[in-house]
């Protein structure tokens, strides 16, 4: 198995998820305003879950289905969220993901994150589309996945189903033509 990679931007350092990072993931993932704004992430959110996450992570990591990454502070260190790719190899395409906590809302870190994984995605792993999601009641989500050259592809009026009410849900697209071609424009 090829060692997990380690992703930086001017901010940030994007490297595995650790045993240790597990008090952190769950004082963050414990404010409903994030677990809200995702479609999978339980609340309240016990250390248990970090766990099993922590679980599933390496095992799509060692099966290629996926890699996710722990986002960090790179001057501090701090973890302050996740990012990731679930991986349809069959396809080469992939999704992806990711949270923040609050206290980093709205300082384009999460927009630096994306862009890091974007390039990890079509660079490194070769894949020809990246796909990602919001709920319609989290433009900010949409704005990330915008900034990064992401292009609505379709609005899914009460698809999901969270704390027992339907939401809408937004779906993006990248594809390695546009990326380039983004990339080119730069």
């Amino acid at each position: 198995m090829k060692p997990f990679p380690r992703l930086e931007t001017p901010r940030l350092v994007l490297r595995e998820l650790a045993e240790a990072d597990v008090p952190r993931i769950v004082a963050l993932a414990s404010d409903h305003a994030v677990a809200r704004n995702t479609l999978n992430m339980p609340h309240p959110y016990h250390p248990d879950y970090a766990h099993n996450w922590l679980r599933l992570t390496r095992a799509a990591y060692r099966q290629g289905e996926g890699v996710t990454f722990a986002v960090e502070l790179k001057a501090t260190g701090e973890f302050i969220g996740g990012i990731g790719l679930k991986i349809e190899p069959r396809f080469d395409r992939g999704e992806a993901g990711y949270w923040l906590g609050v206290p980093y809302w709205g300082q384009g870190l999460m927009t630096e994150a994306l862009a890091a994984v974007l390039r990890f995605g079509f660079e490194e792993l070769a894949l020809n589309k990246i796909m990602a999601n919001h709920t319609g009641h989290n433009p900010g989500s949409g704005a990330v996945m915008l900034k990064n050259g992401m292009v609505q592809e379709g609005y899914f009026v009460e698809h999901i189903k969270r704390d027992g009410e339907y939401h809408d849900l937004a779906q993006y697209r990248l594809t390695r033509r546009e990326y380039a071609q983004r990339q080119a424009g730069a």
